[in-house]
């Protein structure tokens, strides 16, 4: 599913992580939680210098900002190439936000530095 054709989330279920949120991420919510309550995300990690990698990201749906909420990410349809992690539902719709965001001026369905470092756990 390409980005553009992306649904908003109902107002109810959106105005539920709006406290989180400020500024122009408050004006993309729903479409954030939209692509929350999706799953599942595909796109293609950018390498400076080389080629794009293609990933699945997939993770586990709930209701609440302050569930966690489990994510997994593999790249190239390799199963060695799995990354999983467990993060708070705020924190992540934030990381979808960023990444609705860099679509908008990229058009590279990607997340960011900061995404990929609570991934591979390199600030713990």
């Amino acid at each position: 599913m390409s980005l553009d054709n992306l649904k908003p989330a109902s107002k109810a279920d959106a105005i539920v992580y709006a406290p989180y949120f400020q500024g122009n991420k408050r004006n993309l919510l729903p479409l954030a939680i939209g692509l929350y309550q999706l799953g599942s995300l595909e796109g293609e990690r950018h390498i400076e210098g080389g080629e794009s990698i293609p990933f699945v990201a997939t993770w586990y749906v709930t209701k609440l900002p302050t569930e966690l909420t489990g994510c997994r990410l593999q790249f190239a349809g390799n199963s060695e190439l799995a990354y999983e992690t467990r993060i708070q539902n705020s924190e992540f719709v934030d990381h979808l936000l960023e990444l609705l965001m860099n679509y908008k001026r990229s058009r590279q369905t990607d997340f960011t530095r900061a995404f990929y470092r609570k991934l591979l756990k390199i600030d713990e």
